[in-house]
């Protein structure tokens, strides 16, 4: 059995599906559209909801709150960057590099600040979980946009 070439199989391998996504872009479906902008809206009011009836400080709102539009904005900007190279348009290493880099920085200081946070233990869950559910969305509400305007623009 003779070993697998990393460098050449891989790389044909992702040309091939660059190029098949390219000249025959899918059109998601409405159904997916809609779950994906629900999840984002009800993550990001939920969290917003639970920092507004917490007990916290307004500065400590603030840093929760900041944190929030840090990991959207960082997860958007990794879905991107990786899309990008898949389908073969040029991104520099270092802004991929700090776009992975920003949103570990994200988690890790949300991690942080609800593991110093007085707080009930139910309360960081559901900040963690409302996190995540919104940066995960982002992440499709994302790549929902870019792909309807890749299948808009085919046909």
């Amino acid at each position: 059995m003779e070993p697998l070439k990393p460098n050449e199989s891989n790389n044909n391998s992702e040309s091939k599906n660059a190029r098949f996504t390219n000249a025959y872009p899918l059109k998601p479906s409405a159904a997916f559209v809609g779950a994906s902008w629900m999840t984002l809206i009800i993550g990001m009011t939920s969290y917003c909801i639970g920092l507004y009836n917490s007990d916290m400080a307004y500065n400590e709102k603030g840093y929760y709150f900041t944190i929030l539009l840090f990991g959207l904005f960082s997860v958007i900007s990794v879905q991107k960057s990786v899309r990008d190279r898949l389908e073969g348009i040029p991104v520099t290493d270092l802004y991929y590099s700090i776009s992975w880099f920003s949103t570990i920085a994200s988690v890790a200081l949300l991690i942080i600040g609800l593991w110093n946070a007085d707080l009930l233990l139910s309360e960081k869950g559901f900040f963690g979980m409302s996190f995540v559910l919104g940066l995960f969305s982002a992440l499709a509400v994302q790549k929902n946009t870019r792909d309807l305007k890749q299948f808009e623009s085919a046909v």
